[in-house]
């Protein structure tokens, strides 16, 4: 009635044998890749950083525009302004 359990255990051996040669023989990802598919990919990256970078600009001046937009609207707002005077309001009672 219950299924019978494959050994997977030497499959897996075998792959990490597998990737110690490979990194005893001193192959890797970049060793392996032709030079064009190499310089496409650095391209890519590098053009992914730079549209992360504006991003992140457009993030941060958003923020700011935002945080000014309600500065402005608490200095019209009478009850902000007395709540955080800094004059001392008991000198005047």
């Amino acid at each position: 009635m219950g299924k019978k359990q494959k050994k997977v255990t030497q499959q897996k051996q075998y792959k990490s044998d597998k990737v110690e040669q490979d990194k005893q023989n001193g192959l890797d990802l970049k060793s392996l890749l032709d030079a064009n598919v190499l310089e496409k990919l650095q391209a890519t990256a590098h053009q992914l950083k730079q549209e992360e970078e504006l991003q992140k600009q457009k993030k941060e001046e958003l923020e700011m525009e935002a945080k000014q937009a309600e500065q402005k609207r608490l200095e019209n707002d009478f009850a902000y302004l007395l709540e955080h005077s800094k004059q001392p309001s008991n000198k005047y009672k």
